[in-house]
């Protein structure tokens, strides 16, 4: 069985793996590469404050200085209204080279990240990653088995006259370049489940901005004691203030921790460790990339080079063992069915990664046989196994077609018993995320049924999540799964451009307001109202990114706010769509982030482009219903959304209060501290019944509901329970 495995495994992933070792080994080269250029010296030499005051010295405009893994000390300045980029000596300033990303290596990082794809080819670059560990364990035993044991694991290895050189090759080559192999594969894989949340990342500790200065004239950096105290080998980054402004400060990010510093006083105004988690992964990171350990780099790189002749003489090796798998197609009868492959869905959308299942299993020789969770049978005759798609319905119920499952599966006799998996759908929005999905899985091991694989779950139809679910399958039933699914949506109509308006430019928060209108004149807008989502589809994507909208149909305009982020496809995108350009789109109704019945308060509480279905309840609110908005952004003078209209609802009394935090005004605040400084307000309002709506970033919303829940504690009232009743509603994202 391990060779079988190993054999399919090596002939499933030989070409994706010939590719991420061979850019692998070329990548190796680049911190080597790095390191020639940089000079390093040792602890103690040099610290963070002499290092500023050289680079200040050398390039007047110095606006960042950066300590690269390799050890290369990059300045980042403007001189004359134009940037530079230089990579500096850091005991004497003097300039050593222009920095500029290699175009070649960025391209050959993309080739091994994401075979030049979207996300889509990082989760396939993730599953080869995990392909070549097993390999390389699956490997390890059949080396040990063919050499009689662990500890012949290193003698040489003896093979006859008549045997082909194919085999011995491929041995001796997977023995020589294995720990390197495993290192690489093991730290890959690792940071691909991080990425696709397989495993809970750590969350890196960031020191919170401070919100007292000094606003003194600024010290000499030289004398500052917070960068005398930290040596050059420890930093990461030094942000300077804004020039001529005495309530900025220093942000310094070294490799435990970071915080900001006086540039008065020159002491630490707050600073927090990253924590033990976040050290680790980068830790692993940088094993796996080796830009901090360049001769690790280069040994891996070393090994990767293997690759592609273990691909070919394990091929050669497969190709003379003549192994075949059989392809059967259909559905099969549920009596002859090897794989019972059972779905619950409410609006069918599970039916679709089912399918994809089905046609997975069958390709590889299985007689499967599908049908909806209520179609329990009493007995499978020739089952081995028993797989569970299901979504969930509501606040953890049973979806339509599986609200009979539970009760059937109550009443099957003692010895009915079938190996099994379960796949959760659901959105991590809500409280009870795949709830249905874990009941099963709890009835399932409470009758002490064989589990093939811990549950596993599907965040909003992760196409990516699914395939990453059908790898642990694969592994799990012993065959080389690869599952695809594309996204099933509602047809969508193209939509013109009709207007736009920029904000956060200036604080590095580029954000558009974009409204938009019907392609063909006298054509309808499809029919929407605030807190809906749209679904837009960028070009060159299958997947659509989704937007809550800020306005109803009745506006006769889409609009949505949106923030450009650095590689993000659909928001790039929608960034740069000039006036009269198109998108295509279509509707997903949110009837679960709506403003409740009835005359209660509402507060609405938001951040950034969270504030986009805020404003369309406001607008809406014609009935003048009290509505209390709090809201957060950076700057009042760069990305201040909806100013004048929001005051103009003001002066109309759709809106009862406007509370605002920014965080880089001269008094820096945050949303939560407005609803600290107005705690017994809320209570007040919590008392009248009030629901609260709160749309922003997932961070921000945790610490919103951190916050109100030690406000609403003397009511004897917690955030949970008020989302249970349904007073407490996030969109977060």
């Amino acid at each position: 069985m391990k060779r079988r495995l190993h054999s399919l495994l090596g002939l499933l992933f030989g070409t994706l793996l010939l590719l991420i070792a061979s850019s692998g080994a070329i990548l190796s080269v680049q911190p080597a590469m790095e390191r020639s250029l940089a000079t390093v010296p040792a602890r103690g030499a040099v610290n963070v404050a002499d290092l500023a005051a050289i680079a200040v010295q050398h390039y007047p405009g110095t606006e960042q200085i950066e300590r690269l893994p390799s050890g290369a000390v990059l300045v980042y300045f403007t001189h004359n209204g134009n940037p530079g980029a230089v990579l500096i000596d850091p005991l004497t300033g003097e300039f050593i080279a222009d920095y500029k990303p290699s175009a070649f290596f960025s391209w050959i990082k993309e080739l091994h990240r994401a075979f030049l794809w979207d996300s889509r080819g990082r989760a396939t670059v993730g599953v080869s990653a995990l392909a070549m560990l097993i390999l390389c364990f699956s490997g390890v035993f059949l080396l040990t088995s063919r050499l009689g044991g662990w500890k012949k694991m290193f003698t040489p290895i003896k093979s006859a006259a008549t045997d082909a050189i194919g085999p011995r090759l491929h041995a001796e080559l997977a023995r020589a370049a294995m720990l390197g192999l495993v290192l690489s594969a093991f730290t890959g894989v690792w940071l691909s489940a991080l990425r696709f949340d397989i495993l809970t990342e750590a969350p890196e500790q960031e020191a919170t901005f401070p919100t007292t200065l000094l606003g003194s004239a600024p010290a000499p950096i030289d004398t500052l004691s917070a960068l005398q105290q930290v040596d050059l080998r420890d930093l990461h980054q030094l942000i300077f203030p804004f020039p001529n402004d005495p309530l900025d400060v220093y942000a310094l990010r070294t490799h435990q921790g970071s915080g900001y510093i006086d540039q008065a006083s020159g002491q630490w105004l707050t600073y927090t460790d990253y924590g033990n988690g976040a050290m680790l992964q980068t830790f692993i990171m940088e094993l796996h990339t080796g830009d901090a350990y360049w001769w690790l780099g280069l040994l891996f790189g070393i090994a990767a080079l293997t690759v592609p002749v273990l691909v070919v003489t394990g091929t050669m090796t497969w190709w003379q063992r003549r192994q075949n798998s059989p392809k059967l197609k259909g559905n099969a009868a549920a009596h002859l069915a090897d794989t019972i492959v059972l779905v619950g869905s409410e609006m069918q959308s599970t039916w679709g990664f089912a399918q994809a299942l089905h046609q997975a299993l069958t390709t590889h020789g299985c007689l499967v046989h599908i049908a909806p969770m209520n179609q329990l049978a009493p007995h499978y005759t020739k089952a081995r196994r028993l797989l569970i798609l299901t979504a969930t319905y509501g606040d953890g119920d049973a979806p339509a077609s599986a609200q009979q499952f539970l009760q059937k599966l109550e009443q099957l006799p003692l010895t009915f018993n079938l190996p099994w998996a379960v796949l959760g759908f659901g959105d991590r929005q809500f409280e009870r995320f795949c709830h249905f999905a874990d009941q099963v899985s709890l009835a399932l091991q409470q009758r002490q049924w064989p589990q093939l694989l811990a549950t596993h779950y599907i965040n909003r139809q992760s196409g990516q999540a699914f395939e990453q679910w059908g790898a642990a399958l694969g592994q799990a039933i012993q065959l080389p799964l690869s599952l695809h699914y594309t996204s099933i949506h509602p047809a969508t109509m193209p939509l013109t451009l009709y207007e736009r308006s920029g904000y956060g430019e200036a604080v590095n928060a580029p954000t558009c307001i974009l409204g938009f209108t019907p392609m063909h004149s006298g054509k309808a807008l499809p029919h929407f109202t605030a807190g809906d989502l749209v679904g837009i589809i960028a070009p060159g994507s299958e997947t659509p990114r989704f937007y809550s909208v800020a306005s109803s149909s009745q506006d006769g305009i889409l609009e949505i706010c949106v923030r450009r982020h650095k590689n993000g496809l659909c928001s790039n995108f929608l960034c740069q769509l000039k006036l009269g350009g198109v998108a295509n789109i279509f509707i997903q109704k949110n009837p679960r982030f709506k403003p409740c019945k009835g005359k209660t308060p509402i507060i609405l509480i938001g951040a950034g482009t969270g504030i986009g279905p805020l404003i369309g309840f406001i607008r809406a609110n014609t009935t003048h219903r009290p509505m209390f908005l709090y809201w957060g952004g950076r700057r009042a003078d760069s990305d201040f959304l909806y100013q004048q209209e929001l005051q103009s609802y003001l002066a109309d009394q759709r809106l009862s209060q406007l509370h605002l935090a920014f965080s880089r005004s001269q008094q820096p605040a945050y949303v939560q501290d407005e609803l600290q400084l107005n705690a017994e307000q809320l209570q007040e309002l919590m008392a009248a019944n009030a629901q609260i709506l709160v749309c922003g970033g997932r961070q921000m919303a945790t610490d919103v509901a951190t916050t109100l829940h030690k406000i609403f504690l003397p009511l004897a009232l917690n955030i949970k329970a008020l989302k249970q009743q349904g007073r407490y509603v996030e969109d977060s994202y």
